[in-house]
């Protein structure tokens, strides 16, 4: 048994360039998810006219679907990876296996080869859910979480924006060829991410990892050198609060310990993380991902104008957790997602009904969605807050993958597939059924928040869900 008091440490942390280079160095990761998944919706109608792979509307819905499946089987993968080895060490991997991918998508030959490049960038990009929000958390003080992690998360839109801004670019011929442009799009995304690797090399290993995973003496190291650095920045720290945790340090898998206590003592919190995230994953991915063929299809937008749509769509998104994500710190996490998301389901039961009726232009659909969406993406940013911060240190990777996984194949997965579907067969009543059921998730998200919701704002990590390694003597 050790005593430490590292939680306490960096809880008190004031705020310092120390901190931006981690929102920085680790949000990026959302940031070039965004980028992939915009440049495909933005990008699918040249996609599908491209003379080597003439994909359908259909298959176009199903390699996103291939992409979402790549990325479960990359959280659950890399999720137990971090937990076991570390959050520093699968930083590099994640983000080469994305890179990689991303680079080799661009010379797809064949619906089948764009398919499987899809998925394996899809799988970097889930590694990096589970341990970049892990990682995010267990570095940033406890008072600053929620604003934090709301708007890193939601960062994911200032990728979309660049994807939708870059569409515009290489949709455009006479800048470009057609058949070209969509795959220099694809390589200049995987460039990028060479600067992600570089930017890593200066954060840290999470001290709240080593301290739980037997290496109590690195963390103090790590931590003594995370107060140097910031205190040479912001002058002399704060006095470290009298609070210590007492934890084992001779356990050196708490898999199975922390999969009995999501099933026993943390059964509400799973039910809650399950509902808030497969809701969420739903109505974005159903939406987002067959965005583009809704303006060609029903509203006769040329493929080339399509990021044009898109632009502001993407700025609403990231300005949501941006203006409401310090009312969760403030008013409170179970409120505050609760309102988010009956507000997002509510308006998103109005606009399918107004879309079937046919009561809508492509800018009036672009408006209704960049409002409803301003709202749900604080509301599924705050999924991801939630099963970050609601479960033990020991575990939280593993169980952001399993929740993250579970929601994105429920309801990622299976949404682009029965939108794209749906768009195929030219129905608006159908296609509004589509949004009615994505509206009832998000109510029912909004209800079962209310009603299981944790009370974990500017609370520290260890409070709201304490160690399993401090759990027994």
């Amino acid at each position: 048994m050790i005593e430490t008091d590292v939680p306490a440490r960096l809880d008190r942390l004031p705020w310092s360039r120390f901190h931006w280079l981690v929102v920085a160095g680790l949000g990026i990761a959302w940031i070039l998810d965004g980028l992939e998944v915009t440049l495909v919706g933005s990008l699918s109608g040249a996609i599908a006219a491209s003379p080597v792979l003439r994909m359908s509307a259909a298959e176009i819905g199903a390699s996103a679907s291939a992409y979402l499946l790549g990325a479960v089987i990359g959280a659950l993968v890399f999720g137990w990876l971090a937990d076991r080895w570390g959050r520093k060490r699968l930083f590099g991997v994640t983000v080469a296996l994305y890179l990689a991918a991303t680079l080799a998508t661009g010379l797809s030959w064949n619906v089948w080869s764009f398919a499987l490049f899809r998925a394996l960038t899809g799988a970097g990009i889930g590694g990096e859910y589970a341990a970049v929000n892990a990682a995010i958390q267990e570095l940033i003080p406890a008072r600053r979480r929620g604003f934090t992690d709301l708007v890193v998360n939601g960062s994911f839109w200032i990728g979309a924006a660049l994807g939708a801004g870059g569409s515009l670019v290489a949709l455009d011929p006479r800048i470009i060829p057609p058949e070209l442009g969509w795959r220099v799009a694809f390589g200049i995304g995987g460039l990028l991410g060479f600067l992600v690797l570089g930017l890593r090399r200066w954060i840290p290993e999470s001290p709240r990892w080593l301290m739980t995973h037997g290496r109590p003496e690195e963390a103090e190291r790590v931590v003594a050198g995370i107060e140097a650095r910031v205190a040479a920045q912001t002058g002399p720290l704060p006095p470290v609060p009298p609070v210590r945790l007492r934890l084992r340090t001779d356990v050196r898998s708490w898999f199975a310990a922390g999969m009995v206590a999501l099933a026993t003592r943390y059964r509400r919190r799973t039910v809650l993380g399950v509902v808030l995230m497969a809701s969420q994953a739903f109505c974005y991915n159903a939406v987002f991902f067959t965005y583009a063929l809704i303006l060609t299809r029903f509203y006769g937008v040329a493929a080339g104008r399509v990021g044009l749509f898109i632009l502001p769509f993407a700025v609403g998104n990231f300005m949501g957790p941006l203006l409401l994500g310090r009312l969760f710190d403030t008013v409170g996490r179970r409120p505050m997602i609760a309102a988010t998301y009956a507000a997002a389901g509510g308006l998103m039961a109005i606009t399918g009904w107004l879309f079937a009726n046919g009561a809508l232009s492509a800018v009036g659909q672009t408006e209704a969605w960049t409002a409803i969406f301003f709202v749900a993406s604080a509301a599924a940013s705050s999924a991801y807050l939630t099963v970050g911060e609601s479960f033990p240190l020991e575990v939280r990777a593993v169980a952001i993958a399993l929740f993250y996984a579970f929601g994105t194949l429920v309801g990622g997965v299976a949404g682009p597939a029965l939108f794209g579907a749906l768009i195929q067969g030219g129905s608006r009543v159908a296609l509004m059924w589509g949004y009615e059921l994505g509206a009832a998730l998000m109510l029912l998200g909004a209800l079962v928040a209310w009603t299981l919701g944790v009370a974990a704002e500017r609370q520290p990590l260890e409070a709201v869900a304490p160690p399993l390694s401090s759990l027994l003597e």
